[in-house]
């Protein structure tokens, strides 16, 4: 069974349907949860399932720490699940083709640094978008900018508010990124 790490700074939704979703097939282990937030509540949600977690801080944080503790998992894959930090060059190749994301938006259209949940539907709704949707994309050493896996679509309706937008982006999310971890560990 493989082995997964999720990496996240909010409430954990994604993270939490990865998990559930995991626990049906038993094709993976969710086997740590990182925040970079001590109130995040995606650690209640590490807590609630019985997984260990990790808090790291900016004042506290060493590469070479974390890679090792990372690795002493042997991650399959490692997801970024509303990771707000940019993750360094020494990671990425430390875990070559094994760092994924999801972003809100069809990139390369409203993403990079500083855009990330309301503000990609902010800018969705202002530039008046026909569609939006999900992007799960490798990691590389820019903001959003990997090799794209998966996108999944979505009309955008004029009557959207960001709140309805975003609702139903959260439904591609919770449907598509676990089975894409699925398929990618599947084809490791």
């Amino acid at each position: 069974m493989h082995s997964i790490i999720i990496l996240a700074s909010g409430a954990g939704t994604n993270a939490k349907a990865i998990i559930e979703y995991m626990k049906t097939t038993g094709k993976a282990k969710v086997a740590l949860v990182v925040s970079n937030k001590a109130d995040a509540g995606v650690l209640d949600i590490a807590v609630e399932a019985h997984i260990p977690y990790l808090t790291v801080t900016k004042e506290t944080f060493s590469e070479a720490l974390f890679i090792d503790q990372l690795s002493s998992y042997n991650p399959g894959i490692i997801i970024l699940a509303g990771f707000l930090w940019k993750i360094p060059a020494r990671m990425i190749d430390a875990f070559p083709g094994k760092i994924i994301n999801i972003h809100p938006s069809l990139l390369p259209a409203h993403g990079g640094k500083g855009m990330y949940g309301g503000r990609v539907h902010s800018s969705v709704l202002e530039k008046a978008d026909k569609e939006s949707g999900i992007t799960i994309h490798y990691v590389n050493e820019h903001y959003d900018a990997g090799n794209i896996i998966l996108q999944a679509r979505c009309k955008v309706k004029t009557e959207d508010s960001v709140a309805g937008l975003a609702e139903r982006i959260h439904k591609l999310e919770h449907y598509y990124y676990p089975r894409t971890i699925e398929y990618l560990l599947d084809n490791l």
